[in-house]
């Protein structure tokens, strides 16, 4: 069975829009102006590394599919973005021309819920806001991996949205990388 792991850049005040720019948001790219140092660069390369494959909302996947099959890094990131399937929920995207990419098309909650069976390994969901929210009120997110910038932004997207119950988690490690960056890393309680 696969485990969903969302992984988010995110400001102290919850924001997770264009952390790598790319949107029409006032502070697009805002995660570039702190390192994240070699020990935040490592934790992203072995996150996606460890990855079987990827679940994006329609607004993040066409950017990464517009960005990521130009990138060649010599480290196997952009190789590995490349290459494991992806998979993206979308109402109305026709096609999706990134390689190995699948469209899921029909209810959102079974859709992911078929793939969870499906994939074998780690399901990794990276930006993709409403997504994410519509994984959380469903139980469907199995870790939750955040690296916390210290820096509020006063406006833009946020990770989290309403629900309609609590979603009780649990802190499974943190650590301090960079500049000041907290990657938290909860698991579902």
């Amino acid at each position: 069975m696969g485990k969903i792991v969302v992984t988010e850049f995110v400001s102290l005040d919850g924001v997770m829009e264009a952390p790598g720019g790319g949107e029409n948001y006032k502070h697009g790219g805002w995660t570039f102006e702190i390192n994240r140092g070699d020990e935040g660069d490592a934790f992203k390369l072995d996150e996606v590394r460890e990855a079987d494959a990827q679940l994006l909302g329609r607004v993040t996947y066409e950017g990464f599919a517009a960005a990521w099959p130009s990138f060649s890094d010599g480290v196997g990131f952009a190789d590995k973005m490349n290459t494991m399937p992806k998979y993206v929920v979308s109402s109305t995207l026709k096609e999706a021309d990134w390689n190995n990419s699948t469209i899921l098309s029909g209810d959102v909650v079974e859709e992911v819920k078929k793939l969870k069976d499906e994939v074998d390994g780690t399901i990794l969901v990276a930006g993709s806001a409403q997504l994410v929210q519509t994984l959380i009120e469903h139980d469907l997110v199995d870790e939750l991996r955040l690296m916390v910038f210290p820096v509020v932004l006063g406006s833009g997207k946020r990770l989290f949205g309403e629900t309609t119950d609590k979603k009780p988690f649990r802190l499974a490690d943190s650590k301090l990388v960079g500049d000041g960056i907290a990657i938290q890393i909860y698991e579902r309680a």
